[in-house]
């Protein structure tokens, strides 16, 4: 039987540390039945996420083989394993097809953030096109982002005008891809906006290019404190923060809390819809799901 190996990770929630994730579990019995094909195959793990990290070094530890594509530069810990290679840069349903041709992909499994959309349909179309499984984890979302007094918008466009109506200094923290519009406002209303972004040559070029002045910018890494959020929005008399619901990992949980305290509104970005498809939100599922088909 295939020794199946999981890490124990952590989280801050709230004030305090607490076990995010920790699984001891073994592979299938009835996994031996697999092809010898398919285990000699790879998996394709799309994502630059922590959960990414997660899932390829306990499917490594699993004996199973894991190429991991990362659209962008983050600084994304992947660990040692043997098992485990990492690749950069976006790729097109064009330049998927070709990487699982190449490196003999059996399974993809689509690990990308909850809002890269792109990604979602480039991974689910070039699956279909190369004959290979499609699965994909999907982060559970933040109860935080139920609580009352929250402003749910459908997209960006619908997010800067809300925030901006309030005439009140706006934090963004849904990063550096979606900035024109929340630029435009604030050119229209005067009013000042302030930018959370990742300190990386893209994001600050995208700055630049949407007229957002240096010291309107934090180029930090997060996910970031309680204290951390209360900060910045002390420290810009910060009126509306705008958000993702980018789930416990990303920090939602604490930017509402510190809006809260702070007394400031909050506007959260709603999930967009994705195309219908195998999915998991507990990553445990998932990848007793991958052993049983895929044993090394």
């Amino acid at each position: 039987m295939t020794s199946f190996c999981f890490q124990r990770i952590t989280r801050r929630l709230g004030g305090g540390d607490e076990a995010y994730y920790a699984y001891v579990e073994e592979a299938n019995d009835d996994a031996n039945k697999v092809s010898q094909g398919k285990r000699n195959g790879m998996i394709l793990l799309m994502g630059g996420t922590s959960e990414t990290s997660l899932i390829a070094v306990n499917l490594a530890c699993a004996g199973l083989r894991v190429l991991v594509s990362c659209a962008t530069q983050i600084d994304l810990d992947t660990g040692s394993h043997p098992n485990i290679t990492l690749r950069r840069g976006p790729l097109n349903t064009d330049g998927l097809v070709s990487l699982i041709k190449a490196r003999r992909i059996v399974l993809i499994v689509d690990a990308a953030h909850p809002y890269a959309t792109g990604a979602h349909a480039a991974a689910r179309e070039a699956a279909r096109f190369a004959g290979v499984t499609y699965l994909a984890y999907i982060r559970p979302a933040d109860a935080a982002c139920e609580e009352a007094g929250i402003i749910y918008v459908v997209d960006h466009n619908e997010a800067a005008k809300r925030a901006f109506a309030e005439k009140k200094p706006v934090l963004l923290t849904t990063g550096s891809r979606n900035l024109a519009p929340y630029a435009g406002e604030a050119k229209r209303t005067s009013v000042p906006l302030i930018v959370r972004v990742l300190p990386e040559t893209s994001s600050m070029a995208a700055c630049q290019a949407a007229g957002i002045p240096e010291e309107s910018i934090i180029a930090a890494r997060g996910p970031f404190s309680l204290e951390e959020n209360r900060d910045a929005i002390r420290r810009f008399t910060v009126g509306v923060l705008v958000t993702k619901d980018s789930g416990v990992p990303g920090g939602v949980r604490e930017k509402i809390e510190a809006a809260r305290l702070e007394g400031c509104k909050v506007v959260v970005v709603k999930r967009p819809v994705t195309s219908s498809g195998p999915s998991f939100s507990d990553i445990s599922l998932l990848l007793k799901h991958i052993i049983s088909i895929y044993p090394a």
